[in-house]
């Protein structure tokens, strides 16, 4: 099992070796950008190592949007980001399921993420796989409970998508985690990425602040639990100055 953490995009070689890491998870850019990235100066080191990559498309990026001037730069983005993935050998590009405004048709939201991956897949599809994640809140959100992600899944699963499933998103959301993954697995048929991180608030509270594994209100067993479930690279998105501590224990504790 792989297992690493978000590094820094300065240099996500040191920060992997740094944390132990087997697999590194990075943005290309400013996540809050909506600005095209470079190439990262690092992609041929990075392709030609040992380390696993995977690629976190920006925070604003927002594909079920009925906003245009949301959705095209999203579309735009995504596509972007992928290709530059491909420089650096990642396994994919994480992008979180997004979400329409209050008093809009969530159906609207559903169907803009069908146009995008069928319209990408017909024109030859995505440079990496497109890892759909799970989000924390919102009323209006495409994949934060499982009624949801099963109307996402039934626009876009045939298209070959993945999927991430973040710990801290599903309990904050309210979703248990004892049987999360069979779950999602029912609904998805897979979990190509797990972000294994704790939550600094309680269960349900539609926050997203996460904590170290030791450190949060999710019992570590539980956490522990679901990726020895998933069967998929662990990545932990943990306050930095633990995330070696993290890696650690998920080894002892998973013999991985």
């Amino acid at each position: 099992m792989l297992i690493g953490a978000h590094a820094r995009e300065d240099d996500p070689l040191v920060s992997a070796a740094e944390r132990g890491a087997d697999i590194v998870q990075l943005f290309l850019a400013d996540p809050q950008s909506w600005k095209k990235p470079p190439s990262h100066p690092q992609a041929a080191e990075l392709r030609d190592s040992d380390l696993t990559v995977v690629v976190h498309s920006p925070y604003p990026v927002n594909l079920a949007s009925l906003n245009n001037r949301i959705r095209i730069p999203s579309r735009k983005i995504v596509v972007q980001h992928a290709e530059l993935a491909a420089e650096l050998g990642a396994i994919g590009l994480v992008v979180h399921g997004g979400h329409v405004t209050q008093g809009e048709d969530a159906t609207k939201g559903f169907e803009n993420w069908r146009k995008f991956i069928e319209r990408q897949v017909a024109e030859g599809g995505f440079a990496v796989p497109i890892l759909i994640e799970n989000t924390a809140g919102g009323e209006n959100a495409m994949a934060r409970r499982f009624e949801d992600l099963a109307r996402l899944w039934d626009a876009v699963g045939e298209f070959g998508v993945g999927f991430c499933l973040d710990t801290c998103h599903a309990f904050s959301a309210g979703v248990d985690l004892t049987d999360v993954v069979d779950r999602v697995k029912a609904i998805t048929g897979r979990i190509d990425l797990v972000h294994l991180n704790n939550s600094r608030d309680e269960f349900g509270s539609s926050r997203d602040r996460h904590a170290n594994i030791a450190d949060g209100t999710i019992d570590p067993d539980a956490l522990v639990a679901v990726c020895a479930a998933a069967g998929a690279p662990v990545v932990v998105e943990t306050p930095a100055d633990g995330q070696a501590a993290d890696i650690s224990f998920l080894r002892e504790r998973l013999g991985a």
